[in-house]
């Protein structure tokens, strides 16, 4: 019998990323990009570190190559892709900043194939894209609620931020998976490296660029916005980059990166239980979302 365990973590990673959509977009308003990652991910390095600690493993298997392989993934999906994707968040919202997240598959796909000499069958790609197109036909979609013209210049900018954290999400997860079957490392040990670096570098890039953090802790609802970070530390980062490391432990990368950006797909029945109207473009792009990633799981062809 065929395990799907892997494909399974990507899948829940992507539905808990869905679920804190929303919250990060709040925080992304009252934080700048880089305070932001660099207090979430604090929070949720505690986590990774004190579960690791718990579970009783060490580092002591980690070789000088593997650990530089995840420090540069930690810098460049992390400390750079993240930092873009609030950015992001901030001036095009949480549906359209996931929608753009729906390029990382191909981008993932496409480095991997150059320089992990992975193979994907054509069922595979044809499920790859299948999988975005239906994606991005589910969030292209505009409410009558979003009639409203926006700002052309912020748009544009939002636009190229989440691109830009595409980008870095894949060439982050291509450098994760490329030590990911050394057995010295474990899943937890690696997300907790890519973080550390991710954290340092967004520290280093604020302290030198001589940015001002900490003002939100002056407002009278601080505490309130803390417990909004630890939650969103929790499940965003916490657990969704865990369960990322376990996936790509076992999946090409490119198939883990198809499956991590369904999260838009995910937004739908969070939408309705919210009591939102959606409509049967958003349904119909969800059942050829779905078809394209059997055709990844090769349940298909």
């Amino acid at each position: 019998m065929v395990s799907f365990i892997s494909e399974l973590y990507a899948l829940t990673a992507a539905f808990l990323w869905a679920c804190s959509a929303s919250l990060l977009e709040k925080l992304a308003h009252r934080l700048s990009p880089r305070e932001l990652n660099i207090y979430k991910g604090s929070v949720a390095l505690v986590f990774l570190m004190g579960t690791s600690l718990l579970l009783g493993e060490n580092f002591a298997g980690l070789t000088p190559m593997a650990m530089l392989f995840l420090l540069s993934s930690g810098v460049i999906g992390i400390g750079l892709g993240d930092t873009a994707y609030y950015a992001g968040l901030k001036d095009i919202g949480s549906r359209r900043a996931l929608l753009l997240f729906a390029l990382a598959p191909p981008m993932t796909a496409l480095i991997g194939w150059l320089f992990l000499g992975e193979v994907l069958s054509i069922i595979s790609w044809l499920g790859i894209f299948i999988t975005v197109a239906g994606v991005t036909w589910v969030v292209t979609e505009r409410t009558p609620a979003e009639e409203i013209t926006h700002d052309p210049k912020r748009m544009a900018r939002g636009i190229l931020m989440g691109t830009l954290a595409s980008l870095g999400q894949a060439v982050g997860l291509v450098l994760s998976r490329f030590v990911m079957n050394d057995p010295g490392i474990s899943s937890l040990q690696s997300a907790a490296l890519r973080l550390l670096a991710g954290v340092i570098f967004t520290f280093l890039w604020v302290t030198f660029g001589h940015q001002k953090i900490g003002i939100w802790r002056r407002e009278t609802d601080w505490k309130k916005t803390f417990g909004l970070l630890v939650l969103v530390a929790f499940i965003s980062t916490y657990l969704c980059l865990w369960l990322q490391q376990l996936s790509v432990k076992g999946i090409p990368a490119g198939i883990a990166q198809t499956l991590l950006s369904t999260s838009p797909i995910f937004i739908l029945p969070i939408s309705a239980i919210r009591g939102e109207k959606v409509s049967w473009r958003a349904i119909l792009g969800a059942l050829v979302s779905i078809f394209g990633v059997m055709l990844v799981f090769g349940l298909i062809g």
